[in-house]
């Protein structure tokens, strides 16, 4: 057989022969393009770390709002996330009302970052704050906060050195801090973070400006009484008092002396109280809201509006005074020497040291607290001595 007839022999074959290659190689190429994103994934994760006490964790992947990240479980895993992992996940323990949260966020927002790790607030942190604020720390999701195994770290209410060294990659704050001594390096920062929206701020502006009337000149002092559960926690637990006419009096001459045309914007928690101890005969007094309490977002955007500050006792009243700078005048010296108050609150720490105190008038709880002290010692002495009174 000569030389055509074998290669015409052959042809057939070959063309089979690379039909068949062809088809085998396209199925492979589609198997592999299915099969190479999954490695890649596995890979990825694998070398993801590991959140403390779980398997191979979910990583978390930011979805932007307008004012806020949310961070929720995904299997999709990104170079972001990992340092986010790496860098560890620092948090705080939501506890307490507006004054509170607003001292655990910024105390949470200054540890994280001296510390060198990525703070998150839980959810109901986020709730109370974020309606009235700027805020920008991402939200823990609840499905990760719940297998993370946190380091719980408690927190006295003032800056100590050795917070700056706090061990731990996934620690939890607790406590309740408020002190400027935590933050107030990063002043700037943490008044970036409690910036209004837009409707708070215009809603203030405008109660203000109608205060003002015809006035050209006038200075604004929000005025925070603090009541409530004070009124009875203060002399019963805490060997302390609330404060009283005089101290407000007295507080509200000092700005009438040394500015022209002063508004006193009251907001309280007990408005009847302040309507029948204030005296408000010059018309320079204003009980916010018409007298009747509002929300404490209101009327904390007030305050926080005014040019100066009076406060009286508790978080809401010093975190009003922070925010609207200018002068503040604070009730000091408002418990006895030996109250266990004084063990877990610093004065010093809690007031800026530019803040002007008033001292409290402590003789009605002195009295009290002598007298409390003579009858069971009194009591005890006649029983002993089997003495009968009459």
């Amino acid at each position: 057989m000569d030389l055509s007839q074998r290669c015409s022999f052959s042809q057939p074959a070959l063309l089979f022969f690379l039909c068949f290659f062809g088809l085998l190689s396209l199925s492979t190429f589609w198997y592999l393009s299915e099969k190479i994103p999954y490695q890649q994934w596995r890979i990825t994760f694998k070398n993801a770390p590991s959140f403390p006490g779980m398997g191979p964790p979910s990583c978390l992947t930011a979805t932007t709002t307008s004012s806020q990240s949310y961070y929720n479980t995904t299997t999709t895993s990104s170079r972001s996330s990992s340092k986010t992992m790496d860098s560890g996940i620092w948090t705080v323990k939501s506890d307490g009302r507006l004054g509170n949260q607003m001292g655990e966020y910024a105390t949470l927002y200054a540890l994280a970052k001296m510390n060198g790790h990525q703070a998150y607030i839980c959810p109901a942190m986020h709730q109370y704050l974020s309606p009235i604020f700027r805020i920008t720390l991402p939200v823990l999701h609840a499905e990760v906060d719940k297998k993370i195994s946190w380091r719980n770290f408690g927190l006295h209410d003032w800056m100590s050195e050795s917070y700056k060294h706090i061990k731990g990659k996934y620690v939890r704050l607790t406590g309740y801090p408020c002190s400027y001594t935590f933050y107030h390096h990063i002043r700037q920062e943490i008044l970036q973070q409690f910036s209004f929206h837009d409707h708070i701020k215009e809603e203030a502006n405008q109660y203000l400006q109608k205060l003002r009337g015809q006035c050209q000149e006038v200075t604004y002092v929000g005025v925070h009484v603090r009541r409530g559960d004070y009124v009875h926690v203060m002399p019963k637990i805490w060997k302390g008092v609330v404060a009283d006419r005089g101290y407000l009096e007295k507080a509200m001459n000092y700005f009438r002396e040394k500015y022209p045309n002063p508004i006193f914007v009251v907001t309280s928690n007990g408005m009847e109280w302040c309507k029948e101890n204030i005296n408000a005969s010059r018309g320079d007094v204003y009980f916010s809201g018409d007298g009747r309490e509002s929300s404490p977002g209101r009327d904390f955007a007030l305050l926080a509006h005014c040019n100066h500050t009076i406060m009286t006792i508790g978080t809401f009243g010093f975190w009003a005074g922070y925010l609207a700078g200018g002068e503040t005048v604070y009730l000091a010296n408002y418990t006895l020497p030996d109250s266990p108050f004084l063990k877990v609150f610093k004065p010093s720490a809690a007031f800026l040291p530019e803040w002007i105190g008033i001292p409290a008038d402590l003789s009605n709880l002195l009295f009290k607290h002598i007298d409390s002290c003579f009858r069971p010692h009194f009591a005890v002495r006649c029983r002993g001595w089997d003495i009968t009174i009459f």
